[in-house]
């Protein structure tokens, strides 16, 4: 089985009490659950973290690198400052998959650059935690792996 990352940045551990009328209800034991299941559709294993740190985030990305078939990162907050992330998916060269629950577009001007995108191979936005879902199903069309029926 091939195993991928899920990745997930600061405050992030507050989805379902931080900003509801941004980020929804949902919280994030109901997005890992989302993402096993979408995951296991695939025959992937999943690596599933969150961390409020940006260089333990990095190592795990690093840690990926020649352990796993891709990532799916929402870098949170980092999106917008992290050179250092962005250095690490670089040096992973592994498909990377951007991921935001909300649409960082419609928000302030400052959450409008993302640092990520620029090396990720595709960047969701604005669909809720469904956006995990749809970021495993398009790492699984990058990388080639069926659907189990």
């Amino acid at each position: 089985m091939a195993t991928i990352y899920v990745i997930n940045g600061p405050n992030l551990n507050l989805l379902g009490t931080r900003e509801p009328d941004i980020y929804g209800h949902a919280n994030l034991a109901e997005v890992e659950r989302l993402c096993r299941a979408t995951a296991q559709r695939f025959a992937f294993e999943v690596e599933f973290r969150q961390s409020n740190h940006e260089g333990e985030i990095v190592d795990w990305i690093q840690e990926a690198g020649p352990n796993a078939a891709g990532i799916v990162l929402n870098a949170a907050g980092y999106t917008h400052t992290s050179v250092a992330i962005h250095d690490a998916i670089a040096a992973a060269k592994l498909p990377v998959i951007e991921v935001h629950i909300s649409n960082i577009f419609a928000r302030e001007s400052f959450r409008r650059r993302s640092y990520i995108a620029p090396v990720a191979k595709a960047s969701l936005c604005g669909f809720g935690i469904d956006g995990y879902a749809l970021a495993i199903t398009g790492l699984a069309a990058i990388i080639g792996a069926a659907a189990k029926s």
